[in-house]
């Protein structure tokens, strides 16, 4: 299963899809904003004293707020582990707020992309918008500080916007340390496709200009109206945007994940600063699952039952009320 192509395919705006019910912690949460409204839920931990809150955000494609997605990943299951849910009320546990929001143009936020197409949507879109929950966060008198947790391509989008609202810190989980292309032109040719197939795509794109011709067994990965959003995401280096950050970061990733490889990890670890933690058997959903790739997505891609490993939470909440520390 080709998972990147899988989700590149389902990015930007999606059928309105609900979004799993929150626990009984979680309030809702809106961000307003001059283009349409963003929905989330918001975790205080109980308590008269300021908390630290982190903002947490998704990966790519229509994964919304607690981490599910209607994309199919086996046989009549859909992508469904709850991990930010999860992840949110363990963070509680240790006094940290969390805000986990849809993106524009999913589940509850599906309405802020009214009237616009999918070839309307960039990758600076989502990096706006987590700059804008940043920047009321901030504002917010309940909290001391606001980190940032990114997660996958979230990792990108929460490290540029991070920087841009001048949060004070950032996680990276399973995010990717080489700029998209690279990383897709891998996952690709690991995939069994011909370079010649898509390798002339790739440099295109990456250079700023658009393809008319896409052989049909590309055609959903690389369809005219995506082409926008992946000229935008391309021209991001994730390692460069790390170096912006001028306090320590934490980058965690999992010895089993089949989306993201190590060397992604110790290329951001190799950022001045950064700290890394390598969780062994953890997969990209953030659960500890097997190596295979077909055994992981039918297990800990679609039950919301496994938990996160604990290691995980602590260190994030370690981090979190630590920060932020100079680099």
């Amino acid at each position: 299963m080709m998972l990147t192509a899988l989700v590149i395919a389902s990015m930007a705006v999606v059928s309105p899809v609900p979004a799993t019910a929150d626990s009984v912690a979680s309030q809702p949460i809106t961000l307003k904003t001059s283009t349409g409204d963003l929905f989330g839920s918001i975790v205080v931990p109980s308590g008269p004293d300021r908390h630290p809150v982190v903002l947490i955000i998704a990966g790519s494609g229509p994964t919304d707020r607690d981490g599910n997605s209607p994309i199919p990943v086996a046989p009549g299951k859909t992508l469904h582990p709850d991990t930010y849910r999860i992840l949110a009320a363990d963070l509680a546990a240790d006094g940290i707020a969390s805000v986990r929001y849809d993106k524009r143009g999913v589940a509850a936020s599906a309405g802020a992309m009214a009237g616009k197409t999918e070839s309307d949507y960039r990758f600076d879109t989502g990096v706006t918008d987590a700059a804008e929950w940043i920047r009321m966060l901030r504002a917010d008198p309940r909290f001391s500080k606001v980190v940032v947790v990114g997660h996958s391509e979230g990792s990108l989008v929460g490290m540029v916007a991070a920087e841009r609202e001048k949060a004070d810190g950032f996680v990276s989980l399973e995010g990717a340390g080489r700029p998209a292309a690279v990383v897709l032109r891998e996952q690709l040719t690991k995939n069994g496709a011909p370079v010649a197939m898509f390798g002339s795509i790739l440099d295109s794109l990456s250079a700023g200009k658009t393809v008319d011709s896409v052989p049909p067994a590309l055609a959903a990965l690389f369809r005219p109206s995506v082409q926008p959003y992946l000229i935008s995401w391309f021209r991001y280096d994730p390692a460069a945007e790390l170096k912006k950050l001028p306090y320590a970061t934490l980058i965690v990733q999992g010895t089993h994940d089949i989306q993201v490889s190590m060397d992604d990890a110790n290329l951001l670890a190799a950022v001045p600063g950064a700290k890394l933690l390598k969780i062994d058997d953890m997969t990209h959903v953030l659960k500890i699952g097997p190596a295979d790739a077909a055994a992981q997505v039918a297990s800990v891609y679609t039950d919301p039952a496994v938990p996160i490993p604990p290691e995980l939470v602590s260190a994030i909440a370690a981090y979190v009320h630590a920060a932020p520390q100079p680099r």
